[in-house]
């Protein structure tokens, strides 16, 4: 079928064209695009690189037919896009071998490459630095290299190309014209993605399947996007996958993002120093008892910090059922300043049934024991050293300290 689409063919649909296609529907309907590994076969790498992304894709043979199993690419840096043909399509194998480790790690591997002149890289003495470095991390792999032609290593040469193929659109969609040279295959591919983006002068825009529209970034720009996404004054010094999709909520796409999300926040300074934001400080979701909403709060301090406006306190209050959080800044922790903030507290969201706090002085006594009675509040002590008691609190005292130290430093 794929004759059909070459330049100065007759478009004849004949019985092998009708019987491909019933074929075709057939695998893309009822076969699994992915498998699960079967530990007594062995495995197979497809491995291939360009010049601007290595790809690889791990899979199996299943009655002479490759299925495959995992897929994998990335972009090279600038350092690395300076290598060698030699050294890149070697590249591509190490970083195949360092992605699939779990699979291939005691296991038998055949390794298809493109590229003739690996197959006998591994006996060379003589190689560069680099070259002998990654021969040595690959001698605890049990692999043999077969030559394969760049036509019969497709999957893994597309994976390689992304970056081309994002070039290749816009000058489409500009000038209406291909890069000379492209393979038949490839082409065909581009034909079929292309009819999801569109050009307004002067950017390329990307439909996705659900209908939302997202502005193509590269270069420079993407990275300033991502950098704001992830510590702008909305950011939050995210993990790399929720950083990804705080740009696509923004309406911005470009192909390596999940890549280039995972090396800001590696690089990120105040990340690495403090960790990232899990999802247990964000929003802590174990119940401490059945109780209705606003029925009970956990009331406590934060502080002494350094002095803000006056205020050198946080007084934090968290409803153990919704989780809802209220904070205050204070300039002191006192029986006044806690009974003040109860009272407005009450006034928005009700008398409560109960409030559990530490053993505090500020807590403790007369002032707050007083209103506690004129509201009908039962007021229940977490266990002396045991924090745990009020748990809730502490969990968003940490939290909130977490965001303090990314927003203060």
């Amino acid at each position: 079928m794929t004759h059909l689409l070459e330049k100065d063919t007759l478009f004849i649909f004949s019985k092998d064209c009708i019987q491909a296609f019933q074929t075709l529907k057939k695998k893309l309907t009822e076969a699994p695009i992915l498998i699960a590994p079967n530990w007594d076969l062995p495995f197979e790498l497809m491995c291939d690189a360009s010049d601007f992304a290595i790809g690889a894709i791990l899979g199996q043979r299943h009655e002479k037919h490759f299925l495959p199993i995992h897929y994998a690419s990335k972009t090279l840096t600038d350092a690395e896009s300076n290598y060698t043909m030699t050294e890149k399509e070697m590249l591509a194998i190490v970083y195949a071998f360092e992605k699939f480790r779990s699979y291939l790690i005691m296991n038998k591997c055949i390794v298809h490459t493109d590229h003739f002149a690996l197959k006998y890289l591994f006996a060379k003495k003589d190689a560069k630095a680099r070259l002998l470095r990654w021969v040595l991390l690959l001698q605890k792999f049990d692999f043999a290299v077969i030559d394969t032609k760049g036509a019969e290593n497709l999957a893994a040469d597309h994976l390689s190309r992304l970056e081309i193929r994002m070039k290749t659109l816009c000058k489409y969609h500009t000038g209406n014209f291909l890069i000379k040279g492209m393979p038949t295959q490839l082409k065909n591919k581009f034909f079929e993605d292309v009819k999801h983006y569109f050009w307004v002068d002067p950017f390329l825009f990307k439909i996705y399947a659900d209908q939302m529209i997202r502005r193509c970034v590269h270069g420079k720009e993407a990275l300033d996007i991502l950098e704001a996404c992830h510590n702008g004054p909305t950011g939050g010094h995210h993990g790399a996958n929720l950083t990804a999709k705080k740009v696509f909520d923004a309406g911005f796409f470009w192909p390596t993002i999940y890549k280039d999300a995972h090396e800001l926040v590696k690089k990120c300074d105040s990340c690495q120093r403090q960790g990232k934001i899990l999802q247990h400080d964000e929003m802590p979701q174990n119940s401490i008892q059945i109780c209705e909403i606003f029925d009970v709060w956990g009331i406590d301090f934060m502080g002494p910090f350094s002095s803000s406006r006056g205020n050198k306190y946080i007084l934090v209050a968290v409803n153990y059922l919704s989780k809802w959080v209220e904070a205050k800044a204070v300039p002191t922790n006192d029986a006044r300043v806690v009974c003040k903030f109860l009272k407005s507290l009450f006034a928005r969201f009700g008398a409560t049934r109960a409030i559990i706090s530490d053993r505090g002085t500020h807590f403790c006594n007369d002032q707050f024991e007083k209103v506690m009675r004129k509201y009908g509040v039962t007021h229940r002590l977490s266990t002396a050293y045991h924090p745990q008691t009020s748990g809730q609190v502490e969990v968003t005292n940490r939290g909130l300290k977490r965001f303090l130290e990314r927003a203060i430093g």
